[in-house]
């Protein structure tokens, strides 16, 4: 962010600003600086500067899915029911003329993968696939691969597609009827496509997605959108015969029900998750929770970092997008009695739209594409696609937040200075949760705050283990670390974590 000075010109005289001037340019050259350049505190684009794509003339290109090609081109599915193809796409700049329109006539395309020559789109109605069969760069063969779930003409009934998982499977998440109630077949669930085109009931309790993707370990998430069932939004694990907590969709379960057995049971409105999930075996709490405003209010692409290194410190984690906000978030999981969870970080904002679609490629490049169509976005623009690239800087952030029996190890991407982190007064700490409720979202409830009883720097400097009195299961705690530097003096980027505690670890 660069700062402005205005001077009312009219209240000077000529020969009093030429005199101002001279002055003010004699004090830069003779004085030591206030504060030079090299000490200001870093910002995001230090280390991930945002490149912008120019998109063709007169185009409304949505992005609702990447895919990169074999033969280097980017694929890029819309909204607007088009595959554009684009060359080139990790060229220090991409202009229009990279832009070629592979397929049109499509409905709302919000995924895409690729296997033996063809390209796989999830749209509104079905999973079909794509191929040019005789080089001249439009698509030419076009299959429906799988069409059994049912849509209406409502707006809302959103269908995303996932890259395939190791087994080969495409896995869809299926919108809500108006993201309130399941009037087609398998809406609010989420189903799987075999490498023979079958479609398999998976997961039910879904409500309003906005993106699907896989972890490191082929385990697969999406992200769910604040409503009934949803006190604020989150991302969720899904996996064969669970519930993740809308039950408007388990009418369907009579199609399933000799592959997943009877529908689970409704939770109770005005509950708590962790409490309906003592008492719902199939019930699956959210593994991540975004406070709501406070990390956005829109929750949509997901991706995992698998570049081995080349995109940053952060293999292995999740990136996830925020609509509303236009940014980009940052997410650690780790098992705890056996189910997901983690904390969620702040990351980079500025996207040109409504952060949608996220694909992070093999050399570390996350290209993002924005629509502020039919929801409105922070950032300004009708739709955009951009690419984040890490310039080599490592940033000074909370790498890990991992949960312990009576408190929480925080790992740093760069040595701490042992002194500031080890002071309880660098730290501040509360919690919340929200209502499990049929009613819309939820306010922040049941707060509290935990006191830290002691801050332990590792021999290394790379990690602190906090001493917590009052962790409380089913929570978002919420930690701040205003106080902590690295070991050369500087701040953190991004100083606050949101860590979901379902589970406690006993050891």
């Amino acid at each position: 962010m660069v700062g402005e000075f205005s001077f009312p010109c009219s209240a000077l005289r000529v020969a009093d600003f030429q005199s101002a001037v001279f002055v003010s340019a004699l004090f830069l050259l003779t004085s030591t600086p206030f504060a030079r350049a090299e000490d200001k505190s870093p910002t995001e684009a230090d280390f991930y500067p945002i490149t912008r794509f120019e998109t063709p003339e007169g185009v409304v290109l949505e992005p609702g899915g990447f895919q990169f090609m074999p033969d280097g081109r980017m694929a890029v599915c819309s909204r607007r029911g088009e595959i554009w193809l684009i060359r080139e796409p990790l060229s220090k700049q991409v202009k229009a003329h990279q832009f070629e329109r592979f397929a049109h006539g499509l409905h709302e395309a919000l995924g895409l993968a690729y296997r033996d020559g063809w390209l796989y789109v999830t749209q509104r109605c079905d999973v079909s696939r794509l191929r040019d069969t005789d080089g001249d760069g439009l698509a030419d063969d076009f299959e429906v691969f799988n069409d059994g779930w049912e849509i209406s003409g409502d707006y809302h009934e959103y269908a995303f597609g996932s890259k395939f998982d190791p087994k080969g499977n495409i896995w869809v998440v299926l919108c809500l009827t108006g993201s309130f109630d399941s009037n087609c077949r398998y809406r609010g669930w989420c189903v799987r496509i075999t490498p023979e085109g079958k479609l398999l009931p998976t997961a039910s309790g879904i409500r309003s997605p906005g993106g699907i993707g896989m972890n490191a370990a082929g385990d697969v998430f999406y992200t769910d959108n604040q409503g009934p069932w949803n006190g604020t939004c989150a991302l969720k694990h899904l996996a064969p015969g669970k519930f993740v907590g809308h039950p408007a969709g388990n009418k369907w379960y009579e199609l399933a029900r000799d592959m997943l057995g009877p529908a689970p049971k409704e939770p109770m409105s005005g509950s708590r998750f962790m409490v309906e999930a003592g008492k719902i075996p199939e019930y699956e709490p959210p593994a991540i929770l975004f406070p709501y405003d406070k990390m956005g209010k829109s929750a949509s692409g997901v991706v995992c970092d698998t570049s081995g290194g080349k995109f940053g410190p952060f293999q292995g984690q999740m990136f996830v997008g925020d609509q509303s906000a236009s940014t980009v978030m940052r997410c650690f999981l780790e098992k705890v009695e056996g189910h997901y969870q983690g904390a969620c970080f702040p990351f980079l904002e500025g996207i040109g739209s409504g952060t949608l679609a996220l694909e992070l490629t093999a050399d570390g490049s996350l290209f993002v594409g924005g629509t502020n169509r039919g929801w409105g976005s922070r950032g300004p623009l009708p739709f955009s696609i951009e690419r984040v690239n890490w310039t080599g800087k490592v940033p000074f952030e909370i790498l890990e937040v991992r949960a312990k029996p009576d408190g929480f190890e925080l790992v740093f991407t760069e040595p701490v200075d042992a002194a500031k982190a080890g002071e309880i007064q660098s730290y501040t700490i509360s919690t919340y949760t929200y209502i499990f409720q049929a009613s819309y979202g939820s306010p922040e409830v049941d707060r509290t705050e935990p006191t830290i009883t002691s801050a332990k720097v590792s021999a290394d400097g790379k990690s602190v283990r906090l001493s917590i009195a009052g962790l409380q299961a089913g929570h978002v705690h919420e930690l701040h670390a205003p106080g902590v530097r690295s070991s050369v003096g500087m701040p953190l980027l991004h100083n606050v974590v949101y860590y979901t505690l379902n589970y406690v670890p006993t050891e």
